[in-house]
């Protein structure tokens, strides 16, 4: 080789570049990339179950019936323990606090942050034991909501001789008529009774 050729190739000149190398480093970078978000995504994922087991004791105590709260990791971008359906945990960007999230119809909340497991742990089971008063008062409200209601409809039930509601159209008619014929007459008979009184005693 001669100098002047050693020259160009360090100046990058004359190299021969190949577009299949290039594909090849591409590949191996996203390859080594997937592999560290799907390392990232299981430990989220099993942080998460650790919060999950340790709310298994406070689930159990739910009535079997109620479908309203969830308390499963949904395999989702990122991993998801949801609570009930406005509600779930979810990993921080930090891989380490747990962050406690809700849905409102005003966006998303923090309700809480922490990366200790026990802080976590108790304030889903703060939250669940708040809904649960919460439905209690509101079936609490909806009885008591019903019982005034039926007192009112009794004291508004009419007494056993009045004319029901539900009486025929025909007969109500039928008792106007008859009503107005006695006024009318009751009505002709009084002037009569005047038309005879100045007969008989005004002078003629």
């Amino acid at each position: 080789m001669t100098g002047s050729e050693a020259g160009d190739n360090r100046n990058g000149e004359g190299k021969v570049r190949r577009l299949s190398d290039a594909v090849r480093r591409v590949r191996i970078a996203e390859s080594e990339r997937a592999d560290a978000y799907a390392d990232l995504h299981e430990s989220d994922r099993a942080r998460l179950m650790l919060l999950a087991e340790e709310l298994n004791g406070v689930f159990a105590e739910l009535p079997e019936d109620d479908a309203y709260f969830i308390c499963e990791v949904a395999g989702s971008t990122p991993p998801r323990l949801w609570i009930d359906p406005t509600t779930h945990v979810v990993m921080a960007r930090d891989r380490r606090s747990y962050r406690f999230l809700k849905d409102t119809r005003l966006g998303r909340l923090t309700l809480h942050e922490s990366a200790d497991l026990d802080a976590a742990a108790d304030a889903v089971t703060d939250y669940i034991a708040e809904r649960v008063v919460e439905r209690e008062r509101a079936l609490e409200s909806d009885a008591l909501v019903e019982k005034l209601r039926a007192a009112a409809l009794e004291r508004r039930e009419p007494p056993s001789d009045a004319v029901p509601d539900d009486q025929p159209a025909g007969g109500r008619s039928s008792a106007v008529v008859w009503a107005l014929i006695v006024f009318l007459m009751g009505f002709a008979v009084g002037a009569l009774g005047l038309v005879a009184y100045a007969w008989f005693m005004v002078p003629g």
